[in-house]
């Protein structure tokens, strides 16, 4: 039996890619081993969103190859897609795979196995407005109690900053048979709750007008919901500008799905995000939050912030602080800019200084942290059902409740994968403190 084993750098969706991709190499008869240990093959999944994910990307794979020269090296994911000459230069890499045409993994790897020459074999797929949603079957082989299921590809916003649309390809989505099928398999393997993720995942349907269908989220939800024995959904990140009121309605009624949504807003300052490219302004914005509060009261609101974006000067900056305020997010993601060759944010004028980044990142973090505790503050006295995940120690446990926050009890590992009712008592440091009913 072959070994193979794994490395995933970036999102949730390149660890729902790994997953199937796990999942493909186990019905093949692979072993699946843990990175550290000697393997037939090495496939690292990489990122490239920010410098940081690039150069991580560019060490793991010198490690395989280091680890083992006669070993397969396997680069896939947004690297070689978006810089496939860079990764063909690195000494020891075998073979290469974008975004597209991994669920022929197993067969492109075996071809390398089989006839290991100084070529890399590189398969490599540019991706049109043509290419079709890659259905691959979810992994179920994990200890985890929540899974996530990739429903949505690619991307058509193009903000100036990022380079996710020339890595991932224009949209594409799951069928909602699929989704169902999936969502079966997640089910009878005894995950607890489904994450519904995707690249731009409010954009869910939208390509598939061209064919006649008129789909959105909603559908995809209702999908998911229609499953016999699904215990709770769970939305990944959205643009605020693409949650309909009918979904809404739905989050408002139905218990299973999670009364959370992660809408990035990256800049408080309209001039900044009018540079971005983005899709509203803080008016907008601001007005779409209140509209998701009326109708869903005690929905627990995420975010991404970019700070240190090129133009960005202390007073943009300051705007940036007080609108975050006002918007009281129950969780603010901070990122300071990073430049990513061939986006058009690379070439602007008036780019930020590394230390100044720093600064506001860690004044935007100060912020984060008064209303992180804020929300949870506004949790005691509250009943919610949390699902337990791992152990604290020995005496507590750990888990997540709907609104997306960390609940500790007293209670040993039996509790681990269960859903259970908790009263929550008291905040301690981030996270709730809560009694089992």
């Amino acid at each position: 039996m072959r070994k193979i084993a794994f490395y995933t750098l970036g999102c949730k969706v390149n660890q729902a890619d790994t997953a199937s991709m796990e999942e493909i190499f186990r019905q093949a008869g692979y072993e699946i081993v843990d990175f550290a240990a000697q393997a037939d093959v090495y496939l690292i999944n990489t990122c490239v969103v920010t410098n940081t994910g690039q150069r991580k990307s560019r060490q793991i794979i010198n490690r395989a190859v280091r680890r083992n020269p006669l070993s397969l090296t396997v680069v896939t994911g947004c690297y070689p897609q978006t810089a496939p000459e860079e990764v063909r230069a690195i000494e020891g890499v075998d073979v290469i795979i974008g975004n597209q045409e991994r669920g022929r993994i197993v067969e492109l790897v075996e071809q390398a196995l089989t006839h290991k020459q100084d070529t890399i074999l590189d398969n490599v797929q540019q991706m049109t407005v043509d290419t079709k949603f890659e259905e691959l079957g979810v992994g179920t082989e994990t200890d985890k109690t929540r899974a996530f299921l990739k429903i949505q590809e690619g991307c058509n916003q193009y903000c100036t900053y990022c380079i996710i649309p020339y890595a991932r390809g224009p949209l594409r989505s799951r069928s909602l048979a699929s989704i169902r099928t999936e969502v079966e398999k997640l089910v009878a393997a005894g995950y607890k709750e489904v994450v519904l993720i995707g690249i731009h995942l409010g954009c869910y349907g939208k390509e598939l007008v061209k064919e006649g269908k008129r789909l959105t989220l909603y559908d995809a939800v209702q999908a998911a919901l229609s499953v016999e024995g699904v215990r709770r959904l769970r939305l990944g990140s959205l643009e605020s500008v693409e949650v309909e009121p009918r979904l809404l309605q739905l989050m408002a009624q139905e218990p299973r799905l999670c009364k959370h949504l992660h809408l990035p807003l990256q800049s408080g300052c309209d001039k900044v995000l009018q540079s971005m490219h983005r899709p509203y302004d803080t008016a907008r914005f601001k007005n779409l939050l209140a509209d998701i509060r009326c109708q869903v009261p005690e929905v627990a609101i995420t975010t991404d912030i970019i700070v240190g974006f090129p133009g960005e000067t202390e007073e943009d900056f300051a705007a940036t602080l007080r609108f975050a305020e006002e918007c009281a997010f129950a969780k603010m993601h901070i990122f300071p800019y990073s430049k990513r060759k061939g986006t058009p944010a690379e070439a602007m004028p008036n780019q930020v200084e590394e230390n100044v980044k720093a600064e506001r990142a860690a004044r935007l973090a100060q912020l984060d942290e008064k209303l992180h505790r804020q929300s949870l503050l506004s949790m005691v006295g509250k009943t919610e059902e949390v699902l337990f995940e791992q152990p604290v120690d020995e005496q507590h446990m750990e888990g997540l409740c709907g609104p997306y926050l960390r609940v500790v009890v007293e209670g040993d590992a039996q509790l681990a994968g269960e859903i259970r009712r908790v009263k929550i008592t008291g905040v301690q440091e981030d996270w709730l403190q809560g009694e089992l009913l």
